[in-house]
């Protein structure tokens, strides 16, 4: 049984934007396995992720990580995206591994530090115009390993103060998208830990500041679904970062831990007016192919946000209503599960063909041969990874 016209219609809207950094070689504190035809530059990470949207349908932008995807000429990296079918996305910064950066950096005690840092940035909406991006992404590493280390209201005061400059400094049209993260480098304290300190910091800058939710910074057993309802209610969820995660920010392919939650995490988002044409909610990865080869894994991932998004358009939201306005509490949880449990595949494998794509997205990039040809084109030079 194919999809009604109206699933179809809201499927068409989806969107999936790829890090350019899931192509380089990534691995654990232990080791990092490089590969075969592993891209050494911008240029040959986003032909990588154009492969995806190709196959897919789903991938047409990717995001930059400066300096990581430094170029001398912006303006000739976007034609080569463009090119290649997709166009350039999100700019993320970098201010956590420079050795100046030890301490902190947005909010760190020495005003030149701190100088240093607002001017990355600046720098990053500079490539924002040449790029034609919408995003400015942050993630920020600053925290405290000790108690007494720091004066931790201090840093909040010094954090506001340089975001503030940052944003007065985007477009009309660009945002300011924060994320958080419980732990990690800092571990007694982190200065953006939650979704509580991103949306408070994005509320005093302004309506074009926005927080980033990624799937893997949270506590075990937090209800991530709860936190999209509730920044979408306050028109202040910019963006995701979808992964997986076991333990802590693993960045494994999104839906492989716990496909259900994915499927929650979406069901809200619907709910919310936070998917496709209905708002301004970004979906992005943010994953890292440590053993399994990187273009496939990017395929598997955004195949997986697609097959939940299709169950979640099948609930049947009227039918919920009427079991939550009656108190029928294993009726509405029946009804959820039913959905969830809904297998789509086959109905998107049609989907897919009636688009011109493959009905199965990741046989035919392994029957395409691409990644035999990269490994036979790219020899020599340094591959990317962390920090190029």
């Amino acid at each position: 049984m194919a999809f009604s016209s109206h699933v179809a219609s809201r499927l068409e809207e989806q969107a999936i934007e790829l890090p350019s950094w899931a192509f380089g070689n990534s691995g654990t504190r232990f080791k990092v396995f490089g590969t075969p035809g592993t891209p050494r530059d911008p240029f040959e990470k986003i032909a990588d992720a154009a492969q995806v949207h190709k196959f897919t349908g789903l991938a047409p932008t990717v995001a930059l990580h400066i300096p990581w995807d430094k170029v001398d000429d912006y303006s000739a990296l976007r034609r080569h995206a463009e090119d290649l079918g997709v166009a350039l996305g999100t700019i993320n910064s970098n201010t956590f591994q420079a050795d100046i950066y030890k301490l902190g950096s947005l909010t760190h005690r020495d005003e030149k530090i701190r100088r240093t840092a607002v001017d990355h940035h600046l720098e990053c909406i500079d490539i924002m115009d040449a790029t034609g991006s919408r995003d400015l992404k942050i993630w920020l590493a600053d925290g405290t390993n000790y108690a007494g280390q720091d004066d931790m209201r201090g840093r909040q005061d010094r954090l506001q103060e340089s975001l503030q400059e940052i944003y007065d400094r985007i477009g009309a049209e660009q945002r300011l998208v924060l994320e958080y993260k419980i732990f990690e480098p800092a571990f007694y304290h982190m200065d953006v830990p939650d979704w509580g300190t991103s949306y408070a910091q994005c509320a005093a800058l302004g309506e074009r500041a926005t927080v980033c939710l990624d799937t893997g910074h949270h506590a075990p057993s937090t209800n991530i679904e709860f936190i999209v309802m509730q920044l979408l209610r306050l028109g202040k969820l910019g963006s995701f970062d979808f992964n997986s995660r076991n333990y802590a920010d693993d960045d494994l392919i999104v839906g492989a831990a716990d496909p259900f939650q994915l499927f929650r995490i979406i069901v809200e988002v619907l709910r919310g007016g936070g998917y496709g044409k209905d708002g301004d909610t970004a979906f992005m990865l943010d994953q890292c192919h440590n053993i399994e080869d990187k273009i496939p894994g990017q395929i598997r991932s955004v195949l997986n946000v697609q097959e939940m998004t299709a169950r979640a358009l099948l609930l049947d939201r009227d039918a919920l209503d009427t079991a939550q306005a009656e108190g029928d509490v294993l009726k509405a949880n029946g009804i959820m599960m039913d959905a969830f449990y809904t297998d789509v595949r086959a109905d998107l494998a049609t989907y897919r063909e009636e688009r011109g794509l493959p009905a199965d997205p990741m046989k035919a990039f392994a029957e395409s041969g691409y990644l035999a040809q990269i490994a036979a084109d790219r020899v020599g030079g340094v591959q990317a990874g962390w920090g190029a």
